[in-house]
């Protein structure tokens, strides 16, 4: 909930800074990157949290617990790198995925274990 408060900090500053009004989405390339950002950031937070859910719950809660943590920081450093650049999100993206990858196949592995194994 504190990422996505401060993402749409960013996402106010940046309207005030360069004047542009809501519903806009469209100006200043500076603005348009945090806007993007942000949005990126929330439309992947329920599938994150859905993953995180299930693979503390059926997996094992430390292991998820350090995969969200990882997550929710390379979410941070996605941010950061897009609002400076496109191409600075980059790294910070695959890994990101990679983490949500992770806990997906901790999700599934702690399911089938729960359901297959008596």
């Amino acid at each position: 909930v504190l990422f996505s408060a401060y993402f749409a900090l960013q996402v106010i500053y940046a309207r005030r800074k360069h004047k542009i009004s809501p519903p806009e989405t469209t100006g200043h390339p500076e603005f348009e990157r945090i806007f993007r950002a942000q949005a990126n950031c929330s439309e992947y937070f329920p599938i994150f949290i859905s993953l995180l859910w299930v693979a503390g719950i059926f997996f094992h809660q430390g292991v998820a617990a350090a995969c969200g943590l990882l997550y929710l920081y390379t979410r941070f450093r996605y941010f950061q790198g897009y609002t400076m650049a496109a191409q600075e999100r980059l790294g910070p993206l695959y890994a990101s995925a990679r983490l949500l990858w992770l806990l997906m196949g901790l999700a599934v592995a702690g399911l089938l274990a729960h359901f297959l194994l008596p």
